[in-house]
């Protein structure tokens, strides 16, 4: 049997990567982080989106002590989330410093715990909103780090790696699932599911995203098809 864990939190980008592994897989595993992220709302709609899709198991894990120790504008109310300026440069105020660090080994351990082969994770380098985190590079030294330290050859996927935003949009419509995850899933820094605020850096990169798909949908179903290896 073929199981995989998701790194699951509700927005775009994981639960395209949750209907894709449902697909691939005989048993998949979601595993849901709590924070105490300003967009905590996340947490209940990956909850929703988990048995909806049919997800074998759904686990939320308590990781509070990482709002203890990164100061970001997703963990502290302080500091106002930004909106999207085309010309910012450095570390967004978003960044959550360690958060993939933490995520990935502890998704890890629990597909050590299920006999899961592979933990999926949605970052992406094309669309990676300058977060250090989600470069391929570093996924890949972390998957090598994880190997050596529990002696399992458990394998990090990163489907939408190389993906643009338009691109992962084409990929949830390839598995005819463009409208719920338009709908139902929350990827805005504020909190708001669906279509979002319209105004933070994470709800522009999808909305242009989406644009850009439906306006050249041919073209850009056949880019990702190509990059995904589903021709």
């Amino acid at each position: 049997m073929k199981r995989a864990v998701v790194v699951f939190s509700g927005g775009q980008d994981s639960t395209t990567c949750l209907i894709q592994a449902l697909q691939q897989y005989d048993e998949v595993h979601c595993v849901t982080f709590d924070y105490g992220q300003r967009h905590r709302e996340e947490i209940e709609v990956a909850r929703e989106l988990a048995q909806q899709l049919g997800a074998r198991a759904h686990k939320v894990l308590d990781v509070t002590l990482l709002n203890e120790l990164a100061i970001s504008s997703l963990t502290r109310d302080s500091i106002p989330v930004p909106a999207y300026d085309p010309d910012a440069s450095g570390l967004p105020s978003t960044f959550v410093p360690g958060r993939n660090i933490l995520f990935l080994t502890l998704a890890s351990i629990y597909a050590y715990q299920v006999e899961a082969e592979a933990v999926i994770t949605g970052v992406c380098e094309t669309d990676f909103s300058g977060y250090p985190d989600c470069r391929d590079e570093f996924v890949k030294a972390l998957n090598a780090a994880v190997k050596l330290g529990m002696a399992r050859d458990v394998r990090f996927e990163t489907p939408l790696m190389w993906l643009n935003k338009a691109e992962t949009w084409a990929l949830a419509d390839y598995w005819r699932q463009l409208p719920l995850v338009r709908q139902q899933t929350l990827t805005c820094y504020n909190g708001i599911k669906g279509d979002g605020c319209g105004e933070c850096a994470a709800c522009h990169l999808r909305a242009n995203g989406l644009q850009t798909y439906l306006d050249n949908a041919e073209s850009v179903m056949a880019a990702m098809k190509a990059k995904s290896g589903l021709i």
